[in-house]
């Protein structure tokens, strides 16, 4: 005897009528019907008598009734003190990622997180190196290189489609040149980026300007003036003053990961915290 079959017939002996106990748990009244003697078959006993003013108790549905309301009880009871845990959920969560990232993706999410779970403290670590996960330097990692260490869950989190940005109203370039378009672009460190390559390709002839490897930094030197740069969008389209620029081909996108130790995958606050995170980010 499953749980749902017992709130089926719980709804149907308040309700006295089909009908009103299928509007009640949101359900069809050949469904109710269908699974109301799909139960009595199952029981072997008769539970109402259908009269004209409705379906009324047998004495077994009686002796079904009273014990129905007990279950309910325990059912209902557990939700509360689970929902209770929920809420008292508390600790300290260290979680990492780039700079951009932290600020304008995760850190609204974490807003919410921290609403819900008032006792939990997230300290948000926005830091372009890969802080390691094995050492514990943090709980969750977020990052656009895959995990590779065997003792780490991960799982791809969202791709991120980034655009070639000029300060509004300023001349764009054309493919294939460039001539007179200055460029701010990542620091050496980072040349290596899919975004610089592609840079160097659509626009030969332009100027590098400046360079940095903070993508905020990036996104004021272009509002400012200083020249074109390619940032990812959920920075970008959200800087005032700068406006895409169209080569006819987007820059290359970058997925993010997530990923957390394999000895944290049973801890209740990391989990509660990638819950939300999946939920609104992944795509």
């Amino acid at each position: 005897m499953e749980w749902s079959d017992l709130k089926l017939f719980l709804a149907i002996a308040r309700q006295g009528t089909l009908g009103a106990a299928a509007r009640s748990l949101g359900l069809t009244q050949p469904t109710m019907g269908r699974r109301l003697r799909a139960l009595e078959v199952s029981l072997g006993q008769t539970l109402f008598q259908r009269t004209a003013d409705g379906f009324v108790l047998t004495d077994e549905g009686t002796a079904v009734f009273a014990h129905a309301e007990r279950m309910e009880e325990e059912a209902l009871g557990l939700e509360r003190e689970l929902a209770g845990q929920s809420r008292q959920l508390s600790g300290f969560l260290r979680l990492s990622s780039s700079e951009w990232f932290g600020a304008h993706v995760l850190a609204p999410v974490l807003a919410e997180f921290s609403l819900r779970y008032p006792k939990i403290v997230v300290e948000l670590l926005t830091d372009s190196r890969l802080l390691s996960l094995s050492r514990r330097e943090a709980d969750v990692v977020v990052r656009i290189a895959p995990f590779t260490e065997p003792d780490v869950i991960s799982r791809k989190l969202r791709h991120i489609d980034y655009r070639l940005y000029v300060g509004r109203g300023r001349e764009h370039p054309k493919a294939g040149d460039g001539t007179g378009a200055r460029l701010v672009t990542m620091d050496e460190a980072f040349g290596g980026m899919p975004d610089v390559a592609w840079l160097t390709r659509l626009l030969p002839k332009a100027e590098i300007a400046m360079r940095s490897n903070n993508r905020d930094v990036q996104a004021t030197l272009c509002r400012n003036g200083a020249g074109l740069a390619v940032l990812p969008r959920p920075l970008g389209d959200s800087i005032p003053d700068i406006e895409p620029v169209d080569l006819g081909e987007a820059p290359p996108g970058r997925d993010t990961w997530v990923g957390y130790h394999r000895d944290m995958k049973r801890q209740a606050r990391l989990r509660a915290l990638l819950d939300l995170v999946i939920e609104r980010l992944a795509n």
